[in-house]
C-alpha cells in the first residue's frame, strides 16, 4: 500500500508525515511548506532537463575539453582524444577510468533516464523493481561524472609554469560540466513514486 492510499502526505522539505485533508493548499504542520502528493510536473521537467543535456552532450564530445602546452607547443584535445593519448602513452588504467567516467557514465545516465521516463509514461512492460534499481544506480553513478572536470580544474590551478608548461580548459569542458549538472538535476526532479503509481495502473489494466 502507498502512503497516499493511507491518507498520508510526505513533506518534500522536512519529510514530515501529514494527514491528508480536503484543502487544495495543504501545508506541512512542521515547516509550513506546500504539500503535494507528487512533485508537480515531475516528468515534464525531467524531460526538459534531459533533452537539454542531450543537446549539450554533442559539443561536449566534439569540442576540445582542454589544451596542454609544453614549451609553448600543444594542441587542444577532446575527451576521446585524451583517452587515446593516454593509451598511446601506456597509461591504460588512467585511460580506462577517464573513458568510463567521461563517456560511459554520462551516456548511461542519458539513456537510463530516457528509458525510465518512457517506461513510466507509456506503461512499458518493466517491473517496478527493475525501474527503481535503474533509478538508484543512476543516482549512484552521478557523482563520478565530474571526475574529468575535477582533474581539469586541478591541472589548471597547479600546472602553470609560464612558457614551460600550462593547462587551459576549453569550451568542451563547460559543455561537459553542463551535461553532468543537468543530468544530476534531472535525477532529482524525477519523482520515483511515479514508478509505483505506474505499476498500480498497469496492474489495474491487466
Amino acid at each position: 500500500m502507498r502512503a497516499i492510499d493511507a491518507g498520508i502526505l510526505v513533506c518534500g522539505q522536512c519529510h514530515q508525515l501529514n494527514r491528508l485533508d480536503e484543502s487544495d493548499t495543504q501545508r506541512c504542520g512542521r515547516c509550513k511548506a506546500r504539500l503535494h502528493a507528487r512533485r508537480p510536473n515531475s516528468i515534464v521537467r525531467t524531460w526538459a532537463l534531459l533533452l537539454t543535456a542531450l543537446i549539450l552532450y554533442i559539443p561536449a564530445n566534439l569540442l576540445p575539453i582542454m589544451t596542454v602546452n609544453f614549451f609553448g607547443n600543444g594542441s587542444p584535445s577532446t575527451i576521446l582524444g585524451g583517452v587515446l593519448e593516454l593509451i598511446h602513452a601506456d597509461m591504460l588504467p588512467i585511460a580506462m577510468v577517464v573513458f568510463v567516467a567521461s563517456i560511459l557514465v554520462p551516456t548511461f545516465k542519458l539513456v537510463g533516464l530516457g528509458l525510465l521516463l518512457f517506461s513510466v509514461q507509456r506503461h512499458q512492460p518493466m517491473s517496478a523493481q527493475q525501474r527503481i534499481l535503474m533509478y538508484r544506480f543512476i543516482e549512484w553513478i552521478g557523482r563520478w561524472s565530474m571526475l574529468d572536470i575535477f582533474v581539469i580544474a586541478i591541472l589548471v590551478a597547479v600546472v602553470s609554469f609560464g612558457n614551460l608548461a600550462s593547462v587551459s580548459a576549453n569550451l568542451g569542458a563547460a559543455a561537459f560540466a553542463s551535461v553532468v549538472v543537468l543530468t544530476m538535476i534531472a535525477a532529482v526532479t524525477f519523482d520515483p513514486r511515479l514508478i509505483w503509481d505506474n505499476t498500480d495502473m498497469d496492474d489495474e489494466h491487466a
